[in-house]
């Protein structure tokens, strides 16, 4: 249990259930590049976000298009022209840039069809020429005006999913080819959706490719867990994003995260379209399988709460039966409830701490414990620092810990050990010999 699985698989389903609670009947926008529809995954990301769609999520579809309209327009031996890495669409080329787009979103219905789920690709954009640039005129080249909201809104209650191509239209008809990242932001704002969802075939933001300042937050293989705003600016200026012409796709989908960040969406998912269950494990458990760029408090310290009492008593309870932590009812951690603080992600409580106060300007930091899933993350460390610091905000000027097996960790924070008589008179009396706990102590 403590190493294995069951402990794993039992909070994974505890956790899909709370994300599912949280999150359903709100509108999410997915931004899918190209090259995810090219890739033998594709079938299985198009199933998950059918998935998500009939159980209660309104799910809003922006492909990507760009790979496939130079296929096109090759095929057909158009010239396409770019300024500013913008795209020149000439009246010659839109007919074939209309092909093109509406055969990308036609994937995604055909996908979700086969998932028995109804989709409906629209004319949900309003664009505007964005005219002359340098000299250039752009043509059919457009931005978005308005997204036309109204429209969706009425797919989503008909529990439809809708689908916006890279096509715009001015009010008289005139088309214009609008980039889809353009889309997916304005979309996202405009539906008030709580998650815009950035998927391609790059690695993502990793300590091994990318510049990062210290204290992110790394998963697996190096992978970033989450940003703030100000950390992603971080990132940004680090890696030289927008300094150069080197095409890299972890840096473009982190300005475009920031931006919808700035404009009030709460939380930016960048995923790896390839990975098996990408979408799900992102959205449905704390880890994640991406990286995520969040407006609001995602974790934070609290005390505890008498809700919390039977979470804590099972995040301690592994390591009570190996004798690491001593026993505690639930009835006891309510008579110290004051004592404890618990640390929460996303709603769930993953690790849990106390503070007791011995007198004599000492406080004993007890009852630390973590989910065994967050292991990587620190929870530990930062409850005991967060401990530390309500003592010294009380006046106190030592804190201990009594422990039979983890000293070293506790070294490592720079206890150093003492004899069982620095302990304060009160809790001298109550010292359990029998357990032959060794004393360490922090001076603050």
């Amino acid at each position: 249990m403590q190493n294995g699985k069951p402990w794993s698989r039992v909070e994974l389903i505890r956790e899909a259930f709370h994300y599912q609670s949280r999150f359903e009947g709100s509108t999410m926008v997915f931004k899918i590049d190209f090259p995810v529809t090219e890739d033998p995954a594709f079938p299985f990301f198009v199933k998950d976000l059918a998935l998500l769609a009939r159980t209660g999520f309104r799910v809003v579809i922006v492909p990507g298009a760009k790979e496939w309209i130079d296929s096109v327009l090759g095929e057909y031996g158009i010239v396409s022209s770019y300024t500013r890495s913008t795209r020149i669409t000439t009246a010659t080329a839109i007919p074939f840039v209309e092909m093109a787009a509406f055969h990308v979103a036609a994937r995604f219905m055909t996908g979700l069809a086969g998932s028995r789920v109804d989709a409906v690709i629209g004319n949900f954009v309003r664009a505007r020429g964005i005219g002359v640039i340098e000299g250039t005129d752009m043509e059919h080249t457009g931005a978005v005006d308005k997204i036309l909201t109204d429209s969706i809104t009425k797919a989503l209650d008909q529990g439809m999913v809708p689908i916006l191509p890279c096509i715009g239209y001015s009010p008289a008809g005139k088309p214009y080819n609008v980039p889809s990242d353009e889309i997916a932001l304005a979309s996202a704002g405009a539906l008030g959706a709580v998650k815009l969802f950035f998927a391609s075939l790059d690695g993502g933001l990793r300590a091994q490719t990318h510049r990062l300042p210290e204290g992110i937050e790394l998963g697996e293989e190096g992978r970033v867990l989450r940003l703030t705003p100000a950390e992603a600016e971080t990132v940004l200026r680090l890696n030289g994003a927008g300094q150069s012409d080197d095409h890299d796709r972890a840096l473009e989908e982190l300005t475009l995260a920031l931006k919808a960040s700035q404009a009030g969406v709460e939380r930016v998912h960048i995923v790896n379209g390839r990975e098996d269950g990408a979408i799900l494990r992102e959205l449905f458990s704390n880890l994640g399988s991406g990286t995520m760029i969040y407006s609001d408090e995602y974790e934070a310290i609290r005390p505890l709460r008498s809700r919390d009492i039977p979470v804590i008593l099972r995040l301690m309870d592994p390591l009570v039966r190996q004798g690491i932590l001593i026993k505690r009812s639930a009835d006891q951690i309510l008579e110290k409830k004051e004592d404890f603080a618990v640390f929460e992600i996303d709603g769930s409580v993953h690790a849990c701490g106390a503070l007791h106060d011995w007198g004599e300007a000492q406080g004993e930091i007890a009852a630390i414990a973590t989910d065994p899933l967050y292991a990587d993350m620190g929870l530990g460390r930062r409850i005991v620092g967060y401990l530390i610091d309500r003592a010294r905000k009380r006046g106190m000027t030592r804190v201990f810990v009594l422990t039979t097996h983890t000293q070293d960790w506790f070294e490592s924070l720079g206890f150093r050990e003492l004899g069982v008589e620095s302990l304060p008179e009160k809790r001298q009396q109550i010292y359990d010999r029998s357990r032959r706990s060794k004393v360490f102590a922090l001076e603050i």
